[in-house]
């Protein structure tokens, strides 16, 4: 998408965020876990942004040489753009700048969407979490890539 920015989250994000993830997910992050991705040692969270405008999310950490994709979320009004994919693209060259070599994520069993995004990274299934996500109950599918 033209005009699109990534950068580091900040917290006068957080309202944009939030408003995102209670869009997107049945069970969203409360504003405190956004607050908290922020400013861990270990952590990268991120925004896309239209103009001034916040469309999408993404957070993710990394303990030695693992990473793990916690969460992603793109507005509904700006969906299948490619923003997502920027996202990703965006949090992987940075892992891979801190020397991570494995990158994990959940993701739900039912969302292909995200699964086909994953998929097109070269992420592939590893395992499942059984009854990992409520509201409703699902399995989560782990996937991983090798950086």
């Amino acid at each position: 998408m033209e005009g699109l920015t990534i950068r580091a989250m900040r917290e006068s994000d957080l309202p944009s965020v939030v408003a995102i993830e209670r869009l997107s997910f049945s069970t969203p992050w409360p504003e405190t876990s956004f607050f908290n991705e922020i400013y861990k040692r270990h952590s990268t969270a991120k925004v896309s942004v239209a103009g001034e405008r916040v469309i999408g999310y993404m957070c993710a950490n990394q303990i030695a040489d693992e990473g793990h994709i916690l969460n992603l979320a793109v507005h509904p009004d700006f969906r299948r753009r490619g923003i997502a994919n920027t996202l990703v693209k965006n949090i992987l060259e940075e892992l891979k700048e801190n020397a991570c070599r494995f990158l994990y994520l959940e993701v739900r069993a039912s969302n292909n969407v995200a699964r086909k995004l994953y998929e097109g990274f070269g992420f592939s299934v590893v395992g499942t979490r059984k009854e990992y996500y409520t509201e409703p109950k699902e399995d989560a599918v782990i996937m991983m890539l090798r950086l």
